[in-house]
C-alpha cells in the first residue's frame, strides 16, 4: 500500500513517514517546488539518509505569486502557507497513480492544517485516502519521539537549509523588494532531520 507523503525534511514530516512504515505502508516522500530554487535537494538528501524513495513535484509559479499577494495583504504568512499546502495536497492527490496522500500536520498546528470538511472534500474530489499520522500528537510527544529517532538540526528559519514552502515564498518576497521579516515572525526556529540517531531503526 503506497502512500505519497508531503515531505520537507523536518522532524514532523520525518516522524510521520516513520510511523507510516511501522504500520505497513510503503512510503514515497514528495517535496513540492516552484522551480525558483533547488532547496528541494535538502529534503532529498534527508530522504536518502533515512532510506526513503523521494520525488519532486513542481507547482505553477502562479500559486506562489498568489500566496505572496496573500502574505503582503495580510501582513503575515498564515493564509499564504495554508493556501500552498492545500494546492500541494491537491496536486499530489490528482496524480494518476496516487491512492493515498499524507502529511506531517499535528494536533497543535494552526497552519497548515485541513479541518474536517476540507479533509473530506480532498478525499471525495480526488478519490484518495488522506492520512495524518501525527493528528493525535502534541508538540511535547513529537519532540520526545524525534529526539529518540533522529539527529535534528534546529536553527532560525532564515538560516536553516530546508525544503518547506516558505523558503521559495521568502525568496519571491525578496524578488519583489520586500523584507520577509516584515511578514514572517522574527526569531522563528525550525528543524531539519540529518539522519537516524541509531542505525537500522
Amino acid at each position: 500500500m503506497l502512500v505519497h507523503h508531503l515531505y520537507s525534511g523536518g522532524k514532523d514530516s520525518s516522524l510521520a513517514a516513520w510511523i507510516l512504515t511501522r504500520v505497513g505502508y510503503e512510503v514515497r516522500l514528495v517535496t513540492v517546488s516552484f522551480g525558483l530554487l533547488d532547496n528541494w535537494s535538502f529534503a532529498r538528501e534527508t530522504a536518502e539518509r533515512l532510506g526513503f524513495e523521494h520525488q519532486v513535484v513542481y507547482l505553477p509559479r502562479e500559486i506562489l505569486e498568489k500566496a505572496a499577494d496573500m502574505a503582503l495583504s495580510d501582513g503575515h504568512p498564515n493564509n499564504a502557507i495554508q493556501f500552498i499546502h492545500e494546492m500541494a495536497l491537491e496536486a499530489v492527490a490528482s496524480m494518476p497513480e496516487v491512492e493515498r496522500v499524507s502529511d506531517g500536520t499535528r494536533r497543535d498546528d494552526r497552519v497548515p492544517f485541513l479541518d474536517l470538511p476540507k479533509a473530506r472534500s480532498l478525499e471525495d474530489r480526488f478519490n484518495v485516502a488522506y492520512i495524518r499520522p501525527l493528528l493525535g500528537l502534541g508538540y511535547k510527544t513529537i519532540r520526545e519521539l524525534t529526539e529518540k529517532l533522529f539527529v535534528v538540526e534546529i536553527k532560525e528559519s532564515e538560516e536553516l537549509q530546508k525544503a518547506d514552502y516558505e523558503v521559495e515564498l521568502r525568496h519571491l518576497l525578496r524578488e519583489r523588494g520586500v523584507d520577509p521579516l516584515s511578514i514572517f515572525p522574527k526569531r522563528h526556529y525550525q528543524s531539519r532531520v540529518l539522519g537516524w540517531r541509531e542505525k537500522g531503526i
